[in-house]
């Protein structure tokens, strides 16, 4: 399988399919993080399309200083950023979770921890949906796709002392609105 690298120099010498791999690549990647940093399935969809899109049409101003999922990131979090000031809509709880879908069951389980991690899960995805969209970004990112501070802090152009931060503060706002869950448990 090529790199990206080489995929991106066949895709600059006129060989669009050699983009059509990149995009088979990333795509899903990119549409996973995208549902949970936007809450919504169609918001992600449209960003996702839309990047792929000004990836493709400004491919030779990648310069190579990142990976390229990097770079796409970025460009994806701009369009997030855009629908998102041009909408101007909230999203309900209610419709993120849905959006975002319920996490796996484990089917070892018996029908009661069965609902019981349906009702956590739900609960998560709540909470997640709550946060405010630069400290969500930032979670999921760091959580959920497991990216460093460095990579991060270049995806959405901050600091990554900001990174740290929002993460930190990010953090504690979940645990504060998970608490009743965890004490729950315990």
């Amino acid at each position: 399988m090529s790199d990206d690298s080489q995929l991106i120099e066949e895709a600059l010498a006129g060989q669009p399919a050699a983009f059509g791999q990149l995009v088979l690549r990333y795509q899903d990647r990119l549409y996973n993080t995208m549902v949970r940093a936007v809450g919504h399935a169609d918001d992600a969809r449209d960003v996702v399309q839309e990047a792929l899109v000004q990836a493709f049409v400004k491919l030779e101003t990648f310069r190579h200083k990142s990976a390229f999922y990097t770079w796409l990131y970025r460009i994806a979090f701009n369009v997030a950023a855009s629908i998102s000031r041009r909408r101007r809509r909230t999203v309900s709880v209610e419709h993120a979770r849905e959006a975002a879908g319920e996490e796996p069951v484990d089917r070892q389980g018996g029908p009661s921890e069965q609902i019981e991690q349906r009702e956590r899960s739900r609960q998560v995805q709540q909470a997640l949906a709550a946060l405010s969209e630069e400290h969500r970004v930032v979670l999921v990112l760091r959580e959920m796709e497991g990216c460093c501070y460095e990579t991060i802090a270049e995806m959405l152009d901050l600091p990554v002392g900001t990174v740290r931060s929002r993460l930190h503060r990010a953090r504690l706002q979940l645990r504060d609105q998970l608490k009743e869950v965890l004490t729950v448990d315990r």
